[in-house]
């Protein structure tokens, strides 16, 4: 019987195991707008979790600097067996011997012990006042990169999502272009019966079907590895279901974009992260010309210590005696080689190309805003010259229809339309999304995404 409640009992066990296994793989469904697969994004995304463990890890340091500060309380213990005690020669007069004569001595005992505490606290010493100093800053400078990643991944994101929104609408359009082709073939073979057009303009219609299915399978495979992408990017799991809940219009892109500003390179986050990169340069100065002013420590301890001739330190036979001090200490550089003064120089040198770099960056800020700029608007008139363009190839090949239909317009003519109409519509589409990019870039380039 109780054999076969154990079976039982890891049976349940088994399927209960699998029930949760199971339960924490299924896939997931996640339905996202922009900013929701954004904050996603920043909580599961590798890169933005690292980042945040820097800041983390910062704080450690930052600890660890700040203990030295404190006092450092040590203990100690320690049991001695002497084997051969030492010998001292003493002259043999002082024992009743003759004159010139010694006698050997054997002094101390064959067990020693000590037990105490020690503490040391450092008064003054410039370059762990330096760290003390360069705490904040270097969590600054933890957080300020963790920002330029959020930046980056945010940008990446924008992108590929309004990429698959266009794809998402071309694929509409070429489903809608399909179903009128197929409507357009059916109606050739009324007149084809009637005989208004020959059966060759039914095998055409069959072609441009065919390769429209054929640009309809490639854009779902390109959109299909486009979801698989974003959702690495976010850090989902691939297997989860994601599904993009905005839509995208011109209006949407052109709001709010090229409105006056005061620019100041302060809202650049790569720019505040050199500036801090400067500071911290500057604190690596302080620190070496710190390390060539006195130190001043105090230290002490108490000692316990105890003798005897057997082992039996806590005995009877033992004879403990305290021993402490107290030391005020005072370490004063003089020359060091010229090594410190050479680290100084290096600091320097790095602190200089710093700033060649922040100088550098600036330069390449002024560049980023005013080609964002040019972009973006290259971009937005491009946008609206290419939908124009497009309804008016729609409205062209309607009326060419029309006349195909009652017969006064040619296959020659309705085909042309056809693929003037195709190729204005990728045209707009493609000007869609190279706007979409434009304005993350804008908006990237002046501190504002």
């Amino acid at each position: 019987m109780t054999r076969i409640k154990i079976i039982v009992l890891a049976t349940l066990v088994a399927v209960a195991t699998k029930t949760v296994n199971a339960q924490q793989t299924t896939p997931q469904t996640h339905r996202f707008s922009l900013q929701e697969a954004i904050n996603y994004a920043e909580k599961n995304n590798a890169q933005v979790k690292n980042a945040l463990l820097d800041i983390r890890l910062q704080e450690q340091q930052n600890r660890e600097v700040t203990g030295m500060a404190y006092p450092q309380i040590n203990g100690s213990g320690q049991l001695t067996y002497n084997a051969k005690l030492p010998t001292s020669l003493v002259p043999a007069e002082f024992f009743g011997g003759n004159p010139g004569e010694y006698a050997r001595l054997v002094f101390g005992v064959k067990w020693t012990s000590t037990g105490g505490v020690s503490l040391s606290q450092i008064l003054f010493d410039g370059q762990v006042f330096t760290g003390l100093q360069a705490r904040t800053t270097l969590i600054e400078f933890r957080e300020k990169n963790a920002e330029i990643t959020r930046e980056q991944i945010r940008a990446n994101i924008t992108k590929i999502y309004y990429q698959l929104i266009v794809s998402r609408r071309q694929i509409e359009l070429l489903d809608s272009n399909i179903a009128l082709m197929n409507k357009l073939k059916r109606d050739m073979k009324i007149m084809h019966e009637n005989g208004f057009a020959e059966g060759i303009d039914i095998d055409k219609q069959d072609v441009r079907i065919a390769n429209l299915q054929s640009s309809k399978t490639t854009a779902l495979n390109q959109t299909s590895n486009g979801y698989l992408g974003l959702k690495v990017l976010m850090g989902m799991p691939v297997q989860d279901e994601l599904i993009l809940s905005e839509n995208l219009t011109d209006d949407m892109i052109k709001e709010g974009v090229l409105e006056a500003m005061n620019f100041n390179y302060n809202q650049r986050r790569d720019y505040q992260f050199a500036i801090l990169n400067e500071k911290l340069a500057e604190y690596d100065i302080q620190r070496y010309k710190y390390s060539k002013i006195p130190q001043l420590s105090l230290n002490g301890y108490y000692n316990e210590m105890a003798q005897s001739n057997k082992f039996d330190v806590f005995g009877s036979h033992s004879y403990w005696s305290p021993v402490s001090a107290i030391t005020l200490n005072l370490n004063i550089p003089i020359f060091s080689g010229f090594a410190a003064n050479a680290r100084i120089q290096q600091a320097k040198i790095r602190l200089r190309q710093s700033q060649n770099s922040t100088d550098a960056l600036k330069l390449n800020i002024d560049q980023e805003i005013k080609a964002a700029i040019n972009d973006f608007r290259a971009a937005v008139e491009n946008l609206d010259y290419q939908k124009s363009n497009m309804a008016l190839a729609q409205k062209v090949y309607d009326q060419t229809k029309k006349k195909y239909e009652i017969g006064t317009g040619s296959q020659l003519e309705i085909n042309q339309t056809r693929v003037d109409l195709e190729t204005a519509q990728t045209n707009y589409y493609n000007a869609l999304y190279s706007a979409v990019v434009a304005r993350v870039d804008f908006l990237k380039a002046t501190g504002q995404l």
